[in-house]
């Protein structure tokens, strides 16, 4: 009788240029998966609240920027049949358009620079920071637009005409027509700070290609 055959090994090969498969979980750990994560969400949404507070700070300086820079509108009270009226003293004057152009100029420009400052201090980014950007943006056109108004003039045109006396000149309330342009400020902050975090911002490392054989 002979010996039934037995199938020998396959060789072992241990030259250097054998490829290998990595191990999934060192892969996932060594800067793929978990490495590049960023501060991690805790820290991110902290962040946000910073930055939404400090927008909303900032909106002081846009109201009193606003009441300063704004144009003012004329008007001119007249007593007919013993009944005060009040009417524009330049029917065709811009000055209104002017009060929401101002504001709307200004927001563009907090935008912008909130946008640059978040940059500079994260420049990795996140959904946080953009969400706290946008929402601080909207407090502050808002903390804004209402401190523009409490110290402007009086909204009782009425008593400020009979105040002044008739056929004298006095300015109107500062009155935000558009209300659109209380968007000015978190869309200029999103949108400059999602393109200068493309632009600038840190690229993902590329996973390592294996060695060919």
């Amino acid at each position: 009788m002979t010996a039934p055959l037995t199938p020998s090994p396959p060789p072992h090969d241990d030259s250097p240029h054998q490829v290998r498969p990595a191990s999934p979980s060192a892969g996932a750990f060594a800067g793929g998966e978990y490495g590049q994560d960023g501060p991690g969400m805790r820290t991110e949404v902290l962040e946000a609240a910073v930055i939404t507070v400090a927008s909303a700070v900032g909106g002081l300086l846009l109201g009193l920027l606003w009441w300063w820079l704004a144009p003012h509108v004329p008007l001119v009270g007249d007593e007919i049949d013993r009944n005060w009226v009040v009417y524009l003293k330049d029917s065709e004057g811009e000055q209104a358009i002017g009060v929401d152009g101002t504001f709307t100029l200004l927001g563009l420009a907090f935008g912008l620079v909130s946008a640059v400052a978040v940059v500079l201090w994260r420049r990795r980014g996140g959904v946080p920071l953009v969400v706290g950007l946008g929402l601080g943006g909207l407090l502050g056109s808002l903390v804004a637009w209402r401190l523009g108004v409490w110290l402007g003039p009086g909204s009782d045109v009425l008593a400020h005409a009979q105040a002044v006396g008739k056929g004298v000149t006095f300015s109107a309330p500062l009155k935000l027509s558009a209300k659109g342009a209380l968007l000015a400020w978190p869309l200029a902050g999103v949108l400059v700070h999602l393109g200068l975090t493309a632009l600038f911002g840190p690229r993902d490392p590329e996973p390592p290609y294996p060695q060919q054989p």
